[in-house]
């Protein structure tokens, strides 16, 4: 079997299936998915003809090759290059090295030879698996369940979006309950209908007066969630306080799979539904703030009518804001009509 061969044997609409679902489903970028399932599927085939079983062409399912396969940085250049200009041996041997370090192969050299090893992916290995997407619906937060899974999402997010490392799961899963504590209902979930997890969450933050000034500096001064500092900048007001009016939106994320126009539209009416609540624990609310951090939803804020304020010296993130009337006002669903998200890839 040789790497020229491959697309041949394993046609590239057959490929584009297996990289579309490890984008969708893994959040790799789409070069990394596309160089991953050549090789996986190179090393299948390799396997299958030195042990002299017969060929079916075309391909259609990838199974796991049995244990290692022997392979060269010149046959994966070629598996990973294939009628394209660039691309060399080390340049294949660097990506090899890549695909490791995120836990897609395991390899060994044997004192001659490379040997790779396909690890295990139950989202690709099972034929009868489907890309459609688990049903989600939006929920409360719950404490108890709900804050190490977050937490550990909202780091791998925040981290790779601050772009620092300093969004610690452990300190953030208590932040979560700490909050979850002081005032629940501005806390919410998305959850999975078939195991009930937890895949995105927002927060409501009903701001204490003594605060608002913090809306008016760069917002990496006042940073709490994605910096190693101890002391949050921002005090959450208590239920019934008539001189808090500012709502600061703390998190709002969805997880890659799940990041589709319905789900964004229905948990953005949940957001409404949050903060019709909201007023009426705190009845003067009017003001609404968050940070414009992540650039998946950059399209959709400009289409909510979020305006940047404060910019950030040192980042490029800034304030946004919108007054709690007008967002309240919008009909999310023809507001958000058109738009295509566009998953953030974290490895």
């Amino acid at each position: 079997m040789k790497p020229e061969y491959l697309d041949k044997w394993f046609p590239l609409e057959q490929q584009r299936i297996y990289t579309a679902r490890l984008v969708k489903l893994a959040g790799l970028t789409r070069r990394r998915a596309e160089y991953f399932v050549r090789l996986w599927a190179y090393l299948l085939l390799k396997q299958q003809h030195e042990l002299g079983k017969r060929l079916v062409s075309p391909l259609k399912h990838l199974d796991l090759p049995q244990g290692a396969v022997a392979c060269t940085h010149r046959e994966a250049s070629e598996v990973f290059y294939s009628q394209k200009e660039r691309g060399s041996d080390r340049a294949a041997g660097m990506m090899i090295d890549r695909l490791a370090a995120i836990g897609l192969i395991e390899k060994e050299f044997d004192g001659q030879s490379i040997c790779i090893q396909i690890r295990p992916l139950p989202e690709l290995t099972d034929p009868l698996k489907s890309l459609e997407t688990p049903q989600v619906r939006p929920d409360a937060f719950n404490p108890q369940t709900d804050a190490v899974p977050l937490a550990n999402l909202m780091a791998r997010y925040y981290n790779r979006l601050a772009k620092d490392n300093s969004a610690a799961p452990h300190k953030l899963v208590k932040v979560l309950r700490n909050w979850a504590e002081q005032y629940p209902l501005g806390m919410h979930v998305l959850r999975r209908c078939d195991n009930h997890n937890a895949v995105g969450i927002y927060i409501l933050y009903p701001t204490a007066s003594e605060s608002e000034p913090n809306f008016f500096i760069p917002p990496g001064k006042t940073r709490f969630i994605t910096a190693d500092i101890q002391n949050d900048a921002f005090k959450m007001a208590v239920p019934g306080d008539l001189e808090c009016t500012c709502v600061y939106v703390r998190a709002w994320l969805i997880d890659n799979p799940y990041i589709e126009q319905t789900t964004v539209c229905e948990f953005a009416e949940d957001v409404q539904k949050t903060l019709m609540q909201m007023q009426a624990d705190f009845p003067n609310l009017c003001d609404l703030y968050t940070v414009s951090l992540n650039p998946v939803y950059e399209e959709m804020r400009q289409a909510l009518g979020f305006q940047k304020t404060c910019q950030d010296s040192q980042r490029t993130i800034h304030w946004v804001y919108l007054s709690v009337k007008q967002f309240l006002a919008l009909n999310i669903k023809e507001t958000l009509a058109g738009i295509k998200f566009q998953p953030l890839t974290p490895v």
